[in-house]
C-alpha cells in the first residue's frame, strides 16, 4: 500500500491569452496594490506591458521590480520585500522565469511576515502568513510556479532551499503566448531543466510516490516530443502549451518527490561561474546518465519504452541504454555549449567544484548510485 502527502498550487489556470484577465484574477485574490516581480531583461523588452495594462485596467495599482537576478541572491530577496512592504503593496505577482518566481515566492513572505534568512534556510522553517501570491512563468522549465521552493544564492556563495508548504502560491497562470518569443537557447536550456526534474523525480528512491511518478512520466513524454519542436518553430502555439504544461508536471512531480545528482553538480557552476541553471543541469546530464546506467537500469527503461514505442518488447538493459543514448542525442543537438570548458570553467578549479557538491548531500542522497569525492570529480572532469 503507497502511503504519501501530495501537496501542489491549489487553483491552476492554462488558457491562452489569460493574462488580459490578470486584473481580475488579482481582484479576486484581495489585491489592490500589487507588486510585480520580474527581472530587467524582460521588463525593458516590454513583455510586462500586457501584465501591467490589465491590472491597470481593473483598478489595480501596480509597483513593478525589475531587479530579479539569475540564482537570487539573499541581499536581492530582502531589499524586493523591503520595496513591497514600502510600497504598501497587498499582493505579488511573479513573472518570468525561475529566478523571478522563486524571488515573488519570498517576497510575499518577507513582505507580511518578516523573518531572518538564516533561519528559515531548510525544511518547514518558515512561517506565515505571506501576502496573496499569483505566479506566471514565461518559460517552460522550472516549474516553479507549483513548487513549496525557493533556491537562494547565499553571501558564502552556496545554493540553499527554503521549502514550506506556504510557499506555493494561490494561483499559477500559464498563458503559453507569452513563451513564443523565447529564444531557441534559452527554450533548450529551460526545457532540458524541466526534463530533468521528470528523470530525477523517476529516479530517486527515498520520496517516491505512484503520483509524482505517472506526472513525471507524462512530462517526459510531452518533453521530448515537444523540445525540438519548439526550438525550430517557437511560435507555434500548440508546442509552446505542450512544453508549459510538461514543466508543470514535471515541477508537481519532483515537489513531491526530489532532485538528484545532476541538480546537485549544476548548482556549484551557477554559483561560481553564473552559468545558467538549466545549461548546467544540461552539462551534466549525459554524464550522471551515464553514470547511473547500471544502478538504475529498470527505471530508465521503464522511461525509454514510455519515449520510444519500438522498445516495449527489449530487455531491460537494452531499452535502459537506448533510453540514455536518445536523451544524450537530443541534448547534443540543443544550440548551446556542450563543456565545462565552453562556459568558461577552468580545469584547476574542478577539484573544488567537487568539494562544493559533497556539501549537497540533500540532493545527492537521491540519485541511484552513491556519489563521494571522487565521483564528483570524475563527473566533473567527464564534462569538462
Amino acid at each position: 500500500m503507497s502511503q504519501f502527502d501530495f501537496h501542489t498550487t491549489p487553483k491552476i489556470t492554462c488558457q491562452r491569452g489569460a493574462i488580459r484577465h490578470l486584473g481580475t484574477l488579482a481582484r479576486e485574490h484581495g489585491m489592490r496594490h500589487a507588486f510585480l516581480v520580474t527581472d530587467g531583461g524582460l521588463h525593458k523588452a516590454g513583455l510586462t506591458t500586457s501584465a501591467i495594462e490589465a491590472l491597470r485596467d481593473a483598478s489595480v495599482e501596480v509597483t513593478v521590480y525589475a531587479d530579479v537576478l539569475a540564482d537570487p541572491p539573499e541581499a536581492t530577496i530582502i531589499n524586493a520585500a523591503d520595496s513591497a512592504r514600502q510600497a504598501g503593496a497587498d499582493g505579488v505577482i511573479g513573472f518570468g522565469g525561475g529566478s523571478s518566481l522563486d524571488t515573488a515566492k519570498l517576497v510575499a513572505l518577507l513582505a507580511r511576515t518578516p523573518q531572518a534568512m538564516d533561519e528559515i534556510y531548510g525544511v518547514g522553517l518558515a512561517r506565515g502568513p505571506r501576502l496573496p501570491l499569483i505566479q506566471i512563468p514565461t518559460t517552460a522549465g522550472t516549474g516553479s510556479e507549483v513548487t513549496p521552493i525557493s533556491v537562494v544564492t547565499t553571501p558564502t556563495h552556496e545554493k540553499k532551499p527554503i521549502v514550506a508548504g506556504l510557499l506555493l502560491p494561490d494561483l499559477a497562470l500559464l498563458d503559453c503566448e507569452l513563451t513564443v518569443g523565447l529564444p531557441p537557447a534559452v527554450t533548450a536550456m529551460t526545457g532540458v531543466d524541466a526534463m530533468v526534474h521528470a528523470i530525477e523525480t523517476l529516479t530517486t528512491h527515498l520520496k517516491k510516490n505512484p503520483l509524482s511518478d505517472a506526472l513525471a512520466i507524462e512530462a517526459l513524454k510531452m518533453l521530448y516530443r515537444n523540445l525540438p519542436l519548439a526550438i525550430h518553430d517557437g511560435k507555434n502555439l500548440d508546442v509552446r502549451e505542450q512544453m508549459l504544461l510538461g514543466s508543470l508536471f514535471a515541477g508537481m512531480a519532483f515537489a513531491n518527490s526530489s532532485v538528484g545528482a545532476v541538480h546537485a553538480l549544476a548548482y556549484p557552476l551557477g554559483v561560481h561561474y553564473h552559468v545558467p541553471h538549466g545549461l548546467s543541469n544540461s552539462l551534466m546530464l549525459p554524464h550522471v546518465l551515464r553514470f547511473n546506467l547500471e544502478s538504475a537500469s529498470a527505471i530508465y527503461a521503464r522511461m525509454g519504452r514510455a519515449l520510444l514505442p519500438e522498445l516495449e518488447s527489449t530487455t531491460d538493459t537494452y531499452a535502459a541504454r537506448n533510453f540514455v543514448d536518445a536523451i544524450c542525442k537530443l541534448v547534443s543537438d540543443m544550440p548551446y555549449a556542450h563543456s565545462l570548458r565552453e562556459v568558461k570553467v577552468r580545469g584547476e578549479d574542478i577539484p573544488m567544484l567537487a568539494r562544493d557538491v559533497m556539501n549537497i548531500r540533500r540532493l545527492l542522497v537521491h540519485n541511484p548510485r552513491e556519489i563521494e569525492y571522487d565521483q564528483a570529480l570524475a563527473l566533473y572532469e567527464a564534462a569538462y
